[in-house]
């Protein structure tokens, strides 16, 4: 059963609105994802996946101030709605059993001998 479904990269995102909370908006999130995980994001890679986000009700968005910098355009603020955080907290926790699950002996590294 698909209870809560989040693909990696938009586990990712969701997570990276929450580190940013109330600075949350495109650009913010592309340069947070990029720092921390040195990994190039695509504005429109990024852009999917906060409509996917948004239309699965996990993120909800919210237009700030106008600006003259942006050409009278607001930014778009992203936030974490209640089903959202209940769809993070059962990856992690998934994650987390499946770490658990993993016996010792799986994850320790055979030194070949010469």
């Amino acid at each position: 059963m698909k209870k809560y479904q989040l693909g990696e990269f938009e586990e990712v995102v969701i997570l990276t609105i929450g580190v940013l909370y109330n600075d949350a908006y495109g650009v913010s999130i592309k340069k947070e994802i990029e720092n921390r995980l040195s990994r190039n994001v695509s504005m429109g890679a990024l852009h999917t996946a906060l409509k996917r986000l948004e239309d699965k009700g996990y993120i909800r968005s919210h237009d700030g101030e106008i600006t003259e910098e942006r050409a009278g355009r607001p930014k778009k603020y992203f936030e974490i709605t209640a089903l959202g955080k209940k769809a993070m907290e059962y990856t992690r926790n998934t994650r987390e059993d499946l770490w658990r699950s993993i016996p010792k002996v799986a994850l320790q590294v055979k030194i070949a001998s010469s």
